[in-house]
């Protein structure tokens, strides 16, 4: 089993505003007002903000552009085809 808070961070599905911010490089006051507009998946439990890894990592995803593996066109199927002039 993995040691130290990187190794826990790892392991944890839903975090706090601090392990969030600590994962994605950012303050805790940015990630704050992030999580208060809407910018970025969260959720309140009781009054404190709550984070799931699994929704951050597909946010990221989205943000920098990455392809979700889902999203690829299927065997078979085409693209819609650019109308012709």
């Amino acid at each position: 089993m993995a040691t130290g808070t990187q190794g826990q961070l790892a392991l944890r599905e839903v975090m706090d505003i601090r392990h969030a911010a600590d994962y994605l490089g950012i303050s805790g006051d940015t990630l704050y007002r992030y999580a208060s507009e809407g910018f970025v998946p969260a959720f309140k439990l009781g009054n404190r903000w709550r984070f799931r890894k699994s929704l951050l990592d597909s946010w990221m995803d989205e943000k920098s552009g990455v392809v979700p593996k889902g999203a690829m066109v299927e065997p078979g199927k085409k693209k819609p085809a650019a109308s012709a002039r």
